[in-house]
């Protein structure tokens, strides 16, 4: 992956688990690979403090948007302040993303369809539906779906359906 293909590319910071992520990553989601690996030298050792040769940069693919991961050292960890969304157009799918990312991941973190996986990034599971009803201009209807999100850890589309629905 030496070409960059977008203009805007996110990096993640990681201590030293970089390629751990991305292969984990890369196993959640179709049409995903990793790329390239540059590795550190002696250069600036003093700085980074890592081992000539250790991975640095870690190019991978997810569904068809490219990501870097950075072995940075354990100055910076992730936060809620950022979070990636995937968006899902079934249960079936939400479940699968919910589950796989989560694994080994921090449950008190769960909440309205956010979670925060084993490396500590925060993701966001969203389907379809939930954006339809958040978006719909009966208020009304809009609000109790709101009201019935925020008694979920994973979102149930049927439930926010039928708060949705008023039933």
């Amino acid at each position: 992956m030496p070409q960059i293909a977008a203009r805007i590319q996110p990096c993640l910071w990681f201590n030293d688990q970089a390629e751990e992520a991305a292969r984990f990553y890369c196993a959640i989601f179709p049409n995903s690979r990793l790329g390239d690996t540059a590795h550190y030298t002696e250069a600036g050792r003093e700085h980074h403090g890592h081992a000539p040769g250790a991975p640095m940069l870690v190019h991978f693919e997810l569904d068809g948007q490219r990501f870097m991961a950075l072995n940075g050292g354990p100055h910076f960890r992730f936060n809620e302040a950022i979070s990636l969304v995937v968006h899902v157009a079934d249960q079936a799918e939400l479940d699968h993303y919910w589950h796989a990312l989560s694994d080994g991941g921090d449950p008190a973190a769960q909440q309205c369809g956010w979670l925060k996986d084993r490396f500590g990034l925060s993701w966001q599971i969203v389907p379809s539906a939930w954006q339809a009803m958040a978006e719909s201009p009966d208020r009304a209807a809009a609000q109790r779906a709101m009201q019935a999100m925020f008694k979920m850890k994973k979102l149930d589309i049927a439930a926010l359906q039928r708060a949705f629905d008023g039933r």
